[in-house]
């Protein structure tokens, strides 16, 4: 139980709604900042703009999937004000109190250390982002049927990393009938994919592997596919990028070759916002119910 916990939700999207009916259930004291376009009451739960005192009486603050901008500006669904946090909240926590979010920019990283404030990126967790791999593997498939005009089934489609999305995604892909060629960079990845009953091959060896692609999932964040890569794949191949922005393509080449390609990041919240909340409420509760034991074996 989280009685007596004080949390405070800052902006946000539908995933933040299953993250503060549970925190509630488990009698956390629940503030909503960021919410006032949100029609239903939730019983038990305040609403308040953001203050420097409502900051000083906060156990945990929970922020967006990414926590702001370099400028400190929130993602905020819910409300047609524009949120910004700044020096003066962050300096304005107490010092046992957790900021949660998904991944965080310098700007938050770097006044939470100054200040001496507890970050905690759940998606840097193996739990949380293998969780979050499923709806990211179903919302990549769904935009690849909308996107082609081929079944998956006997597609020959390129998955780039196998990472904790790379993994489910090309076990998903196998599973519906696709010859999945794997990029990957180490010995021991490439003989995991043969174990799965891929195809891999080293990503120094990329552009000798897409020229018959009908589709590629890229999951690594760095520039990957390349105007050289690009330039050797059919016009009909679609490339979907799950990696974060920027992304690994050069969208501007593709756009040149005429080739489909789009970056969709963020995809658990987009597809399945209940089943993305659930996973980051069930993260969030845990980790508060061990700092609150931590905080009481100290006393």
């Amino acid at each position: 139980m989280l009685t007596g916990v004080h949390v405070v939700f800052l902006g946000g999207d539908a995933r933040q709604i299953e993250v503060f009916q549970k925190l509630s259930e488990l009698d956390a004291s629940v503030t909503l900042v960021g919410f006032d376009q949100l029609s239903n009451p939730y019983h038990g739960i305040q609403r308040k703009s953001l203050s420097l005192e409502l900051l000083r009486n906060t156990d945990a603050l929970v922020l967006p999937a990414v926590g702001t901008d370099e400028d400190g500006r929130v993602h905020a669904i819910f409300t047609s004000e524009e949120i910004t946090l700044t020096e003066e909240d962050i300096a304005a926590l107490p010092k046992h109190a957790v900021i949660f979010t998904g991944m965080a920019k310098p700007y938050l990283s770097k006044l939470c250390a100054k200040h001496r404030i507890t970050l905690l990126e759940l998606f840097e967790r193996d739990d949380v982002a293998i969780y979050n791999s499923i709806p990211t593997a179903e919302g990549a498939v769904m935009m690849a049927i909308q996107h082609t005009d081929i079944t998956i089934h006997g597609a020959e489609i390129v998955v780039l990393g196998l990472g904790r999305t790379g993994f489910t995604l090309a076990r998903t892909l196998l599973g519906l009938g696709a010859r999945v060629k794997l990029g990957v960079r180490r010995p021991e990845h490439f003989a995991r994919g043969v174990e799965m009953g891929c195809e891999p091959f080293y990503l120094t060896n990329l552009a000798q592997q897409v020229s018959q692609i009908d589709l590629l999932f890229n999951t690594i964040p760095t520039m990957i596919v390349t105007a050289q890569v690009i330039s050797q794949m059919p016009n009909r191949a679609v490339l979907i990028d799950l990696a974060s922005k920027p992304g690994g393509i050069d969208f501007r080449f593709a756009e040149k070759r005429g080739i489909k390609a789009m970056l969709a990041p963020g995809l658990p919240g987009i597809v399945a916002p209940k089943t993305a909340g659930r996973i980051l409420a069930n993260s969030i509760s845990e980790l508060l119910n061990e700092v609150t034991r931590s905080r009481g074996d100290g006393q």
